[in-house]
Protein backbone atom coordinates (compact mmCIF):
# COMPACT_ATOMS: atom_id res chain seq x y z
CA UNK A 1 0.00 0.00 0.00
CA UNK A 2 1.23 3.51 -0.85
CA UNK A 3 2.36 5.78 1.75
CA UNK A 4 -0.41 8.64 1.18
CA UNK A 5 -2.96 5.86 0.87
CA UNK A 6 -2.44 4.31 4.66
CA UNK A 7 -4.27 7.63 6.50
CA UNK A 8 -7.04 9.58 4.15
CA UNK A 9 -9.07 12.08 5.51
CA UNK A 10 -12.03 11.90 4.14
CA UNK A 11 -14.30 14.97 5.54
CA UNK A 12 -12.88 17.89 3.06
CA UNK A 13 -15.90 20.04 3.94
CA UNK A 14 -13.57 20.60 6.98
CA UNK A 15 -11.07 21.81 4.84
CA UNK A 16 -10.59 25.28 6.98
CA UNK A 17 -10.32 23.40 10.05
CA UNK A 18 -7.06 21.33 8.62
CA UNK A 19 -5.39 24.34 7.27
CA UNK A 20 -6.40 27.74 7.90
CA UNK A 21 -7.72 30.41 5.20
CA UNK A 22 -6.18 33.49 6.44
CA UNK A 23 -6.96 37.11 4.68
CA UNK A 24 -4.05 39.17 4.20
CA UNK A 25 -6.17 41.73 2.45
CA UNK A 26 -7.21 44.37 5.59
CA UNK A 27 -3.28 43.78 6.49
CA UNK A 28 -2.29 44.90 2.84
CA UNK A 29 -4.65 47.65 2.52
CA UNK A 30 -3.51 49.36 6.46
CA UNK A 31 -6.51 48.80 8.22
CA UNK A 32 -5.66 49.91 11.73
CA UNK A 33 -5.22 46.56 13.89
CA UNK A 34 -4.77 44.18 11.11
CA UNK A 35 -1.24 43.59 11.59
CA UNK A 36 -2.08 41.91 15.72
CA UNK A 37 -5.27 40.05 14.02
CA UNK A 38 -3.13 38.48 11.08
CA UNK A 39 -0.35 37.82 13.55
CA UNK A 40 -2.94 35.88 15.61
CA UNK A 41 -4.53 34.14 12.92
CA UNK A 42 -0.83 32.74 11.63
CA UNK A 43 0.27 31.51 14.80
CA UNK A 44 -2.46 29.50 14.90
CA UNK A 45 -1.94 28.23 11.65
CA UNK A 46 2.04 28.07 12.18
CA UNK A 47 1.86 25.93 15.51
CA UNK A 48 -0.67 23.93 14.76
CA UNK A 49 -0.46 23.30 10.66
CA UNK A 50 2.68 24.18 9.21
CA UNK A 51 0.38 24.84 5.79
CA UNK A 52 -2.22 27.88 5.48
CA UNK A 53 -4.24 29.42 2.37
CA UNK A 54 -3.30 32.95 1.78
CA UNK A 55 -6.93 34.96 0.38
CA UNK A 56 -6.34 38.58 -0.68
CA UNK A 57 -2.53 38.09 -1.37
CA UNK A 58 -2.26 40.70 -4.20
CA UNK A 59 -1.20 39.03 -7.06
CA UNK A 60 -3.10 39.35 -10.23
CA UNK A 61 -4.63 36.41 -11.67
CA UNK A 62 -3.01 37.39 -15.06
CA UNK A 63 0.28 37.40 -13.66
CA UNK A 64 -0.58 33.30 -12.21
CA UNK A 65 -1.61 32.16 -15.55
CA UNK A 66 1.04 33.71 -17.91
CA UNK A 67 3.60 32.26 -15.54
CA UNK A 68 1.51 28.40 -15.95
CA UNK A 69 1.47 29.06 -19.61
CA UNK A 70 5.31 29.62 -19.65
CA UNK A 71 5.84 26.24 -17.89
CA UNK A 72 4.29 24.42 -19.94
CA UNK A 73 5.83 26.03 -23.37
CA UNK A 74 9.29 25.30 -21.62
CA UNK A 75 8.36 21.28 -20.45
CA UNK A 76 6.97 20.90 -23.86
CA UNK A 77 10.35 21.77 -25.51
CA UNK A 78 12.64 18.94 -26.81
CA UNK A 79 14.25 17.03 -24.42
CA UNK A 80 17.74 17.94 -25.85
CA UNK A 81 17.02 21.93 -26.02
CA UNK A 82 15.78 21.61 -22.60
CA UNK A 83 19.20 19.56 -21.23
CA UNK A 84 21.45 22.66 -22.96
CA UNK A 85 20.26 24.53 -19.51
CA UNK A 86 20.92 21.66 -16.90
CA UNK A 87 21.07 22.48 -13.66
CA UNK A 88 24.35 24.44 -12.48
CA UNK A 89 25.99 24.54 -9.29
CA UNK A 90 23.97 27.67 -7.83
CA UNK A 91 21.17 25.05 -8.48
CA UNK A 92 19.74 26.85 -11.43
CA UNK A 93 18.27 25.89 -14.75
CA UNK A 94 16.74 22.72 -15.62
CA UNK A 95 16.43 19.33 -13.83
CA UNK A 96 15.55 15.89 -15.54
CA UNK A 97 13.48 13.38 -14.37
CA UNK A 98 14.98 11.14 -12.00
CA UNK A 99 17.93 13.89 -11.17
CA UNK A 100 17.06 14.50 -7.48
CA UNK A 101 15.64 12.21 -4.06
CA UNK A 102 14.65 13.17 -0.94
CA UNK A 103 17.73 11.71 0.72
CA UNK A 104 17.82 14.28 3.17
CA UNK A 105 14.10 14.17 4.34
CA UNK A 106 13.92 12.39 7.70
CA UNK A 107 10.52 11.81 6.53
CA UNK A 108 10.21 9.10 4.41
CA UNK A 109 13.01 7.39 2.83
CA UNK A 110 12.36 7.07 -0.81
CA UNK A 111 13.89 4.32 -3.07
CA UNK A 112 13.37 5.86 -6.31
CA UNK A 113 14.44 8.95 -7.96
CA UNK A 114 11.45 11.39 -7.70
CA UNK A 115 9.20 11.52 -10.93
CA UNK A 116 9.23 15.16 -11.94
CA UNK A 117 10.89 17.80 -13.85
CA UNK A 118 11.69 21.27 -13.01
CA UNK A 119 13.02 24.40 -14.37
CA UNK A 120 14.87 26.55 -11.59
CA UNK A 121 14.89 30.03 -11.71
CA UNK A 122 16.14 33.13 -9.19
CA UNK A 123 16.98 36.56 -9.54
CA UNK A 124 17.58 37.81 -13.19
CA UNK A 125 21.50 38.57 -12.92
CA UNK A 126 23.45 40.09 -15.66
CA UNK A 127 27.13 39.29 -16.39
CA UNK A 128 28.35 41.90 -14.70
CA UNK A 129 26.19 41.48 -11.58
CA UNK A 130 29.58 42.20 -8.67
CA UNK A 131 27.93 38.68 -7.60
CA UNK A 132 28.44 36.85 -10.43
CA UNK A 133 31.88 38.47 -11.37
CA UNK A 134 32.89 36.65 -8.28
CA UNK A 135 31.29 33.28 -8.54
CA UNK A 136 29.94 33.45 -5.27
CA UNK A 137 27.91 30.41 -4.93
CA UNK A 138 24.18 30.69 -4.57
CA UNK A 139 24.39 33.72 -6.63
CA UNK A 140 24.55 32.83 -10.37
CA UNK A 141 22.86 33.40 -13.76
CA UNK A 142 19.05 32.18 -14.48
CA UNK A 143 19.35 30.31 -17.88
CA UNK A 144 17.02 31.18 -20.61
CA UNK A 145 16.34 28.98 -23.95
CA UNK A 146 16.95 30.54 -27.01
CA UNK A 147 14.24 32.38 -29.28
CA UNK A 148 11.68 32.66 -26.36
CA UNK A 149 11.57 35.77 -24.70
CA UNK A 150 7.95 35.70 -23.81
CA UNK A 151 9.21 33.28 -21.66
CA UNK A 152 11.57 34.65 -19.56
CA UNK A 153 9.05 38.05 -19.28
CA UNK A 154 6.11 36.06 -18.24
CA UNK A 155 8.65 33.72 -15.41
CA UNK A 156 10.17 36.85 -14.14
CA UNK A 157 7.34 38.75 -13.92
CA UNK A 158 6.07 36.10 -11.44
CA UNK A 159 9.13 35.82 -9.32
CA UNK A 160 8.92 39.63 -9.11
CA UNK A 161 5.01 39.52 -8.09
CA UNK A 162 5.65 36.41 -5.63
CA UNK A 163 9.01 38.55 -4.31
CA UNK A 164 6.59 41.80 -3.12
CA UNK A 165 4.01 39.39 -1.53
CA UNK A 166 6.23 37.32 0.54
CA UNK A 167 7.87 40.44 1.50
CA UNK A 168 4.85 42.14 2.71
CA UNK A 169 3.88 38.87 4.88
CA UNK A 170 6.94 39.67 7.31
CA UNK A 171 5.90 41.83 9.73
CA UNK A 172 2.55 39.39 10.31
CA UNK A 173 5.42 35.87 10.72
CA UNK A 174 7.34 38.62 13.02
CA UNK A 175 4.97 39.88 15.53
CA UNK A 176 3.37 35.92 15.38
CA UNK A 177 7.11 35.21 16.76
CA UNK A 178 6.51 37.76 19.68
CA UNK A 179 9.03 39.91 17.68
CA UNK A 180 9.18 43.58 16.02
CA UNK A 181 7.39 44.11 13.00
CA UNK A 182 10.51 44.51 10.34
CA UNK A 183 13.09 41.92 12.25
CA UNK A 184 12.87 39.48 9.02
CA UNK A 185 13.02 42.52 6.50
CA UNK A 186 16.95 43.05 6.85
CA UNK A 187 17.50 39.39 6.59
CA UNK A 188 15.80 39.40 2.94
CA UNK A 189 17.56 42.28 1.73
CA UNK A 190 20.09 42.38 -0.89
CA UNK A 191 18.23 40.28 -3.03
CA UNK A 192 17.64 36.82 -1.04
CA UNK A 193 17.98 33.47 -2.08
CA UNK A 194 14.91 33.13 -3.77
CA UNK A 195 14.02 30.21 -6.03
CA UNK A 196 10.74 29.77 -8.49
CA UNK A 197 10.12 26.36 -9.58
CA UNK A 198 8.03 25.46 -12.41
CA UNK A 199 7.33 21.53 -11.93
CA UNK A 200 6.00 19.47 -14.77
CA UNK A 201 4.72 15.68 -13.22
CA UNK A 202 4.35 13.45 -16.30
CA UNK A 203 1.30 10.80 -15.22
CA UNK A 204 3.29 8.05 -13.10
CA UNK A 205 3.02 4.50 -15.09
CA UNK A 206 4.42 3.45 -11.56
CA UNK A 207 2.33 4.17 -8.71
CA UNK A 208 4.02 1.11 -6.00
CA UNK A 209 5.40 1.82 -2.88
CA UNK A 210 8.41 4.24 -2.50
CA UNK A 211 7.71 5.96 -6.13
CA UNK A 212 6.56 9.47 -6.34
CA UNK A 213 6.47 12.49 -8.17
CA UNK A 214 7.95 14.07 -5.17
CA UNK A 215 8.55 12.10 -1.97
CA UNK A 216 7.68 13.18 1.57
CA UNK A 217 9.56 16.01 2.95
CA UNK A 218 10.03 19.21 4.51
CA UNK A 219 11.10 22.35 2.40
CA UNK A 220 14.36 24.12 3.53
CA UNK A 221 13.00 27.84 2.95
CA UNK A 222 11.80 30.18 4.96
CA UNK A 223 7.90 29.86 3.39
CA UNK A 224 7.24 28.41 0.29
CA UNK A 225 4.03 29.98 -1.98
CA UNK A 226 2.88 27.01 -4.33
CA UNK A 227 0.63 27.51 -7.00
CA UNK A 228 -1.23 24.53 -8.51
CA UNK A 229 -3.75 23.59 -11.53
CA UNK A 230 -6.49 21.18 -10.52
CA UNK A 231 -5.01 18.55 -11.14
CA UNK A 232 -4.64 16.49 -7.95
CA UNK A 233 -1.62 14.98 -6.48
CA UNK A 234 -0.24 16.86 -3.75
CA UNK A 235 -0.65 15.67 0.06
CA UNK A 236 0.27 17.10 3.41
CA UNK A 237 1.04 14.78 6.70
CA UNK A 238 -1.15 16.37 9.67
CA UNK A 239 -0.64 16.34 13.11
CA UNK A 240 -2.41 13.43 13.60
CA UNK A 241 -0.20 11.38 11.21
CA UNK A 242 -3.15 11.45 8.66
CA UNK A 243 -1.96 12.63 4.71
CA UNK A 244 -4.58 15.31 3.42
CA UNK A 245 -4.75 16.14 -0.46
CA UNK A 246 -5.78 20.01 0.13
CA UNK A 247 -7.85 21.22 -2.64
CA UNK A 248 -7.17 24.45 -5.15
CA UNK A 249 -9.17 27.29 -3.48
CA UNK A 250 -9.71 29.60 -6.23
CA UNK A 251 -7.90 33.22 -5.70
CA UNK A 252 -5.43 31.80 -3.13
CA UNK A 253 -2.19 30.96 -2.60
CA UNK A 254 -1.12 27.50 -0.66
CA UNK A 255 1.69 28.88 2.18
CA UNK A 256 3.89 26.28 3.70
CA UNK A 257 6.65 27.01 6.68
CA UNK A 258 9.94 25.30 5.72
CA UNK A 259 13.37 24.61 7.95
CA UNK A 260 15.13 27.68 8.15
CA UNK A 261 11.54 29.07 9.82
CA UNK A 262 11.32 26.21 11.92
CA UNK A 263 15.12 26.78 12.87
CA UNK A 264 14.84 30.51 13.32
CA UNK A 265 11.67 29.40 15.71
CA UNK A 266 13.59 26.98 17.46
CA UNK A 267 10.72 24.07 16.42
CA UNK A 268 7.34 26.18 17.57
CA UNK A 269 6.71 26.64 13.57
CA UNK A 270 6.41 23.73 12.13
CA UNK A 271 7.60 22.11 9.15
CA UNK A 272 5.31 20.18 7.61
CA UNK A 273 6.22 16.97 5.37
CA UNK A 274 4.53 16.79 2.20
CA UNK A 275 4.51 15.18 -1.36
CA UNK A 276 3.15 14.65 -4.42
CA UNK A 277 2.08 11.57 -6.40
CA UNK A 278 0.46 11.88 -9.84
CA UNK A 279 -2.33 9.01 -10.12
CA UNK A 280 -4.24 11.49 -12.25
CA UNK A 281 -3.64 9.96 -15.94
CA UNK A 282 -2.23 13.47 -17.18
CA UNK A 283 0.23 15.90 -16.90
CA UNK A 284 -0.06 17.87 -13.69
CA UNK A 285 2.08 21.30 -13.26
CA UNK A 286 2.34 23.70 -10.29
CA UNK A 287 5.05 26.50 -9.33
CA UNK A 288 6.33 26.96 -6.00
CA UNK A 289 8.08 29.88 -4.88
CA UNK A 290 10.72 29.49 -1.89
CA UNK A 291 11.57 32.59 -0.30
CA UNK A 292 14.26 32.58 2.04
CA UNK A 293 16.88 34.68 3.60
CA UNK A 294 20.18 36.31 1.78
CA UNK A 295 23.15 34.00 1.84
CA UNK A 296 25.38 35.54 4.29
CA UNK A 297 22.68 35.50 6.98
CA UNK A 298 23.14 33.91 10.21
CA UNK A 299 19.88 31.88 11.31
CA UNK A 300 19.90 31.77 14.77
CA UNK A 301 16.99 30.79 17.31
CA UNK A 302 15.11 33.87 18.15
CA UNK A 303 14.87 35.21 21.75
CA UNK A 304 11.50 35.25 21.99
CA UNK A 305 11.35 31.17 21.18
CA UNK A 306 14.67 30.63 23.72
CA UNK A 307 13.43 30.46 27.85
CA UNK A 308 15.67 28.27 30.74
CA UNK A 309 13.28 25.58 30.23
CA UNK A 310 13.32 25.53 26.50
CA UNK A 311 17.08 26.55 25.00
CA UNK A 312 18.08 26.46 21.88
CA UNK A 313 17.64 23.72 20.08
CA UNK A 314 19.74 24.82 17.23
CA UNK A 315 23.03 26.95 17.11
CA UNK A 316 23.89 29.69 14.94
CA UNK A 317 24.44 28.65 11.37
CA UNK A 318 25.12 30.34 8.12
CA UNK A 319 22.42 30.29 5.60
CA UNK A 320 24.77 29.62 2.64
CA UNK A 321 26.27 26.47 4.30
CA UNK A 322 22.94 24.95 4.98
CA UNK A 323 21.27 25.46 2.24
CA UNK A 324 24.36 24.21 0.38
CA UNK A 325 24.11 21.19 2.75
CA UNK A 326 20.63 20.38 1.61
CA UNK A 327 21.46 20.61 -2.04
CA UNK A 328 24.00 18.33 -1.91
CA UNK A 329 21.87 15.38 -0.28
CA UNK A 330 19.11 16.04 -2.85
CA UNK A 331 20.11 16.67 -6.49
CA UNK A 332 22.47 14.36 -7.94
CA UNK A 333 24.60 16.90 -9.90
CA UNK A 334 25.70 18.23 -6.67
CA UNK A 335 26.03 15.02 -4.52
CA UNK A 336 29.99 14.55 -5.31
CA UNK A 337 30.92 17.89 -3.41
CA UNK A 338 32.15 17.47 0.22
CA UNK A 339 29.56 19.65 2.73
CA UNK A 340 30.58 22.44 4.42
CA UNK A 341 27.87 23.04 6.61
CA UNK A 342 29.51 22.88 10.28
CA UNK A 343 26.10 23.19 12.10
CA UNK A 344 23.41 20.47 11.95
CA UNK A 345 21.94 19.50 9.23
CA UNK A 346 18.19 20.97 8.83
Amino acid sequence: MHLFKQHAVKDTDAISELIPVVDFGPYFAGEPGALDILARKLRHACENVGFLYAANHGVPQDVIDRAFAASKRFHALPLTEKLRLKLNENNIGYLPMNASTQAASTVHKATKPNQNESFFVSHDRGAAHPDVVAGIPLRGRNQWPDGMPDLRTDMMAYFHALRGMCDKMLPGFAVALDMPPDFFAPFFANEGHINLRFLHYPPQEDTSENTFGTAPHTDNSFMTALARTDVPGLAIRLASGEWFAPPVIPGTFLINLGNMMRRWSNDRFLSTPHGVINESGTDRYSIAYFHSPNPESVIECLPSCVSDDNPARYPPALYRDLVLDFYRKNYFHQKGHKSEAAAQTV
